[in-house]
């Protein structure tokens, strides 16, 4: 199971709804992934595979893989932004 951490900078609106784009996007390419949310202040110490925020946070998270997105909220856009790196992780 790939495990994903979706990062705003609150951790309540924009990850959260990210976190479910990429649930659907996971189910609907057959990949077996635990998706779940935090804000930027909390991700040090997470256990996950990936993490997906934007480019702004993405270069401030030095210790876990990131995968930068355009969008919180755009299906297409963040599909075509992770599901590479997501993939990638499942080999």
């Amino acid at each position: 199971m790939v495990k994903i951490l979706t990062v705003c900078g609150n951790g309540i609106g924009s990850s959260l709804m990210c976190a479910m784009k990429i649930e659907e996007i996971c189910q609907e390419e057959g990949i077996n992934a635990s998706v779940s949310s935090c804000d930027f202040n909390s991700v040090t110490g997470k256990d996950v595979d990936l993490v997906v925020t934007i480019k702004e946070l993405a270069d401030q998270i030095t210790t876990i893989k990131t995968a930068p997105i355009r969008s919180y909220t755009n299906k297409k856009k963040i599909k075509e932004d992770v599901l590479e790196a997501i993939k990638g992780l499942v080999k």
